[in-house]
């Protein structure tokens, strides 16, 4: 029965909940299961909540014997949760040995939307430190495999949410998309994920890495389970400022839509800058047959040029490692997190020995450029002139939605590396993110979606689907309408 629990889609396990077919608890402990078996292979998980989590199935089974109707549409459905949400009952370390065992005396309000909609934790999700990288390789305990194969990287920054979904750890998993972080991994283990639109998922309690950036999304096997559980964790925060008082978008009702398989009306423009000779040969295959796909659905294709996305590395890439100059500067020793402290040290001794010892080589590589842009005589040549270019993206991006409902690219212009291929090659690894940066600069929102598997190597492949502010049930339609069109994708665990 576990090993089918496991394999079972998020909205088929909530559906068997409710009836009282099997009970959460069944559910939650065939993952927990799973873990075990699988988890020391892959280094998903940085830490596994097995008891919290069956105590919290245990009382949604408790409420539908009562007869009680279930809390939300995924209630007694485990899922794992990316390690940079704020959590009382599990450390949040965000990766990094600055923050080893620490634990929030707060929850994030997304991990509290979770416990509130009977959504048993199953625990922390390995991940780039601070959410810096494309490979999940700079996290401080350790890199996680790809289930697809065990030698090559998950993707990052949320490596360890989409390898445990790929691998059956979990049914759900929530990650954040700075540049990328949702969605590239998405596209390197065949998994669905979500970057909403900036400020419609609450940021509180989000350990900030790039505050302008920086945003949390759902995670799943399939597109309907995606939108069930971006459906539960969005929604208007007073408590963060940036969050955006609007109803949450209708992505389920979209998603249903879009499995009807009828795309006609709807407009979808290749973005002339995303499709590149110098991408992959299998990826640009398997896009080039996901747009023929989309067109067979009745959707009418147009091309579409946004030429300033060509800055839109250099721009992200001054931005970010500012934010991040800014942001964590709070880690001072002074008041939470590690301290290297010999008795004998003067305060800024001990800030600049815990800041040595506790960061890693990537962190502190983005800090010292963030620095660099923001002080004095540089700022207007490197941060500002950032800002311009983003402003330049944005205006791209509209006269782009002018022509088409959605725009659509490959997720990632390669697929999955090596582990250690790339790792003393920094500009190497930022160039994975060439077609996910574009959507966070200007602040809307994009999906991956699996496109199969690539005919170079057997490895998967993401289709990019990106969609205009506040319009994100449009990448439901669509991303749905082609999951059913595509076909199931094969397993990478037997």
């Amino acid at each position: 029965m576990s090993t089918d629990l496991t394999r079972l889609d998020a909205s088929e396990l909530a559906s068997k909940i409710h009836s009282r077919e099997v009970s959460s608890v069944e559910v939650t402990q065939a993952h927990i299961d799973r873990i075990g078996q699988a988890d020391g292979a892959l280094h998903a998980f940085l830490h596994v909540a097995g008891e919290q989590a069956l105590v919290a199935a245990k009382e949604v089974d408790s409420a539908i014997a009562a007869g009680d109707e279930p809390v939300s549409a995924l209630a007694g459905v485990p899922i794992a949760l990316k390690d940079i949400f704020a959590t009382t009952d599990m450390p949040t370390t965000c990766a990094s040995k600055i923050l080893e065992d620490w634990v929030s005396p707060y929850d994030a309000t997304l991990t509290t939307k979770l416990r509130e909609a009977g959504i048993p934790i199953l625990g922390k999700t390995n991940m780039d430190e601070f959410a810096m990288g494309s490979s999940t390789e700079n996290s401080a305990y350790g890199p996680t495999r790809n289930p697809w194969d065990t030698t090559r990287i998950p993707g990052g920054s949320g490596g360890g949410s989409a390898a445990a979904l790929a691998s059956y750890q979990a049914p759900l998993a929530i990650g954040t998309d700075t540049g990328g972080s949702i969605r590239q991994p998405a596209a390197v283990t065949a998994t669905v994920g979500t970057k909403p639109t900036y400020g419609t998922v609450s940021r509180f309690g989000l350990v900030a890495c790039a505050s302008s950036l920086d945003q949390g999304g759902p995670c799943g096997r399939t597109v309907l389970d995606t939108a069930l559980l971006h459906e539960v964790i969005a929604g208007y925060d007073p408590r963060d400022s940036t969050s955006v008082d609007e109803p949450v978008r209708p992505v389920v009702e979209a998603a249903r839509q879009g499995a009807s398989g009828d795309l006609k009306g709807v407009r979808v423009g290749v973005v002339k800058e995303l499709r590149s000779d110098s991408y992959q040969r299998g990826v640009i295959a398997s896009f080039d047959a996901a747009v023929a796909q989309l067109t067979a659905l009745g959707a009418e294709v147009v091309e579409v040029s946004c030429p300033n996305f060509e800055y839109a590395l250099a721009s992200y890439y001054l931005i970010l490692p500012s934010e991040v100059s800014s942001n964590l500067a709070r880690f001072d020793a002074m008041r939470y997190g590690l301290r290297v402290d010999d008795g004998d040290m003067s305060a800024e001794q001990v800030m600049a020995a815990t800041r040595a010892a506790g960061f890693g080589k990537e962190v502190k590589r983005r800090i010292m450029i963030g620095t660099y842009a923001l002080s004095s005589g540089y700022y207007d040549a490197y941060y500002g002139s950032a800002l311009k270019v983003r402003t330049l993206i944005a205006r791209d991006f509209d006269a782009a939605y002018e022509k088409a409902d959605v725009l659509v690219s490959p997720t990632s212009p390669f697929t999955p590396w090596k582990l250690g291929e790339k790792v003393d090659d920094p500009l190497a690894m930022y160039l994975s993110d060439l077609c996910t940066l574009p959507t966070n600069l200007a602040g809307h929102c994009a999906m991956s979606v699996p496109s199969g598997v690539s005919a170079d190597d057997g490895l998967p492949v993401g289709l990019q689907i990106m969609a205009p502010a506040l319009a994100d049930e449009r990448l439901y339609r669509v991303g749905a309408a082609y999951e059913a069109a595509r076909g199931p994708i094969a397993s990478p665990v037997s």
